[in-house]
């Protein structure tokens, strides 16, 4: 089975339909993919824990706090929210993002990073020449999302990482070896490996990728 895939195609968007469905990632931080259909919305609720929403496909409003103030968020865009706070969904076009819930509260959170404000993943991080450059978006000792830009021709060495993980493409195209086989992914694109997964990113052109990781 090719490794390479869109989120989209895991769950497309259906008509007058909300779909959700379990990543299968961890057992300890929940990563789920959202389907909305045009015209739909999800009532505002809160959980206990920081929430981070990344956008693949399409655009919504998130309504966040006891006002349902409107944060508009489209692809390639995430949004932090805070524990304890109100957010709802509401799409006109129809919308496919990525839950995190992430349980733990003691977590390494960049300072670039601004609950509440809508930010472009692929803006947060930028090129230098033949380097790779990584920012640490939020960490702790269950899970680690880091952003990564790569100048054209360079990459990482076959390694293996300690937790299953899925890599976001934002804006490129890099060649990923995995378990001896070559996977081309390019910018909206993602891609899973397991834990222990012998693998390496090597660009083709100046890449940018976001890389959820999941410590278990």
């Amino acid at each position: 089975m090719d490794k390479v895939f869109k989120i989209e195609d895991l769950r497309p968007i259906r008509d007058e339909m909300t779909i959700s469905r379990n990543s299968w990632l961890s057992d300890k931080t929940p990563i789920t993919y959202f389907s909305l259909g045009k015209g739909t919305s999800i009532s505002q609720d809160s959980y206990d824990n920081t929430t981070v929403y990344i956008v693949a496909k399409g655009c919504a409003d998130f309504l966040i706090g006891a006002y349902a103030a409107k944060h508009t968020i489209s692809e390639g865009d995430m949004l932090v929210v805070p524990s304890k706070t109100l957010c709802g969904v509401t799409t006109e076009t129809g919308c496919i993002y990525t839950e995190i819930i992430i349980k733990k509260e003691n977590n390494n959170m960049n300072k670039i990073i601004k609950s509440g404000e809508v930010m472009k993943l692929k803006d947060l991080i930028s090129y230098e020449d033949g380097s790779i450059t990584n920012i640490d978006v939020v960490s702790n000792d269950t899970m680690k999302f880091v952003l990564m830009a790569f100048d054209e021709g360079t990459g990482l060495t076959p390694h293996r990482a300690p937790g299953n993980a899925i890599i976001f493409a934002l804006e490129g195209k890099a060649v990923i070896e995995y378990e001896g086989k070559d996977y081309t992914i390019s910018a909206g694109e993602n891609f899973r490996f397991d834990k222990n997964g012998l693998h390496s990113v090597t660009a083709d052109e100046r890449f940018k990728m976001g890389l959820l990781l999941v410590l278990e």
